[in-house]
């Protein structure tokens, strides 16, 4: 029997892995490749397992942890340079050396688990910046063509949490990553009004570049954004459900119940899927099922406590988000990964056509203002 998968992911699920290669050497990677290719199938690469969701029969094939660590930065000129990053650096870590550095475009990065190499897999972004803001290239391994490739961001589909490496699981994995950023005492404007307040800074000010770096860390631990590292909390892989794309009717109805609507990137219209899941009656701490609980500070965060496996863990999921389409209509899609599996793992029952237009009580409390068909 081979390493729990349990053991590398923050959720602390997940049952044995057929065989787990470690790579921290980028100059063995032609190694890894061999003895991977070996299994005849593709392998999983794992990187912090903050958003991985492991069955509780494990995983069949090889995961290769991807452990490789270390930043270089090169001169572009002017104040512009190119920071060359290894895909197993924690995403933290680079953020921190790049505010030590005095480098600005991924400040507001920070407090956010996982590896680099994952951030351009997810589009990992917060407080208005995207890890595609300022990626200048990928280095990745492309199984398909059994070689390695450079990508250039423009290669790479990125959208909202959403990317080329993830609509096609599987066929890459990335190696390296370049970030183009600017050599400046002073962040990037601020683009989100409470941590704004939170500086005593006008939106869309650029405050000191460290000052904003430690803002956005107190913020998250604040809002319970952050990976704690004991507690009922603990174990999680932070939101569970992408902010859905909303039609001008579920917007036109969102704002009337005082909900939140955002423009993205790519100009959809997207609703909170923490506040629809308020809407369905959920809030912190609120039991989903068994060892399954909503985080104590954020509803959107699910916990693994005692008794909790994978498949408690999908069936939670697969519960919130029936609850929402039922009500609204909106289906949420979630965002962890799980190994073997493509996007769109969590299947939902079809609305049934005998829906009536009064949502069902909630088994935590009764329906919010709002809690209607849509």
């Amino acid at each position: 029997m081979g390493e729990l998968l349990a053991d590398h992911t923050t959720l602390r699920l997940g049952g044995p892995v057929h065989r787990l290669l470690t790579h921290t050497d980028p100059a063995a990677w032609p190694d890894v490749v061999r003895s991977a290719s070996a299994e005849g199938t593709a392998p999983f690469v794992l990187g912090g397992g903050s958003n991985t969701l492991a069955d509780d029969a494990g995983y069949p094939g090889t995961v290769i942890r991807m452990a490789t660590r270390g930043a270089a930065i090169r001169p572009l000129g002017g104040d512009l340079v190119e920071v060359v990053v290894q895909a197993g650096e924690p995403l933290s870590a680079l953020v921190a050396f790049a505010v030590d550095q005095g480098l600005s475009g991924i400040e507001y990065l920070g407090g956010i688990p996982g590896t680099t190499g994952a951030a351009p897999v997810q589009n990992t972004g917060a407080y208005g910046q995207q890890i595609s803001d300022t990626l200048t290239h990928v280095v990745a391994f492309d199984w398909r063509l059994e070689r390695i490739v450079e990508l250039r961001a423009a290669d790479c589909g990125f959208g909202y949490r959403a990317s080329t490496f993830k609509s096609q699981l599987g066929r890459w994995t990335i190696l390296a990553l370049g970030l183009r950023l600017l050599r400046s005492a002073s962040a990037a404007p601020v683009a989100y009004r409470h941590l704004a307040e939170a500086m005593g800074a006008p939106l869309g000010a650029r405050p000191p570049l460290t000052q904003a770096a430690q803002a956005v860390i107190t913020d998250r631990e604040q809002r319970g954004l952050a990976l704690p590292g004991s507690g009922p909390d603990a174990r999680q892989a932070g939101s569970v459900f992408l902010n859905p794309v909303i039609t001008p009717v579920q917007e036109a109805a969102v704002r009337r119940a005082g909900g939140p609507v955002h423009r993205d990137q790519s100009g959809g219209q997207r609703t909170s899927a923490g506040w629809l899941l308020e809407q369905c009656g959920y809030r912190p701490g609120s039991r989903i099922g068994p060892g399954v609980y909503c985080s104590d500070t954020r509803t959107l965060t699910l916990t693994t406590r005692d008794g909790a496996t994978a498949a408690s863990f999908t069936s939670a999921l697969r519960q919130l988000a029936t609850e929402v389409f039922e009500a609204y209509g909106i289906r949420l899609c979630p965002e962890p990964v799980r190994p073997g599996l493509t996007t769109g793992w969590l299947e939902v029952p079809a609305m049934p056509s005998h829906r009536a237009v009064a949502k069902p009580s909630s088994p935590n409390q009764p329906p919010a203002v709002g809690s209607r068909m849509w």
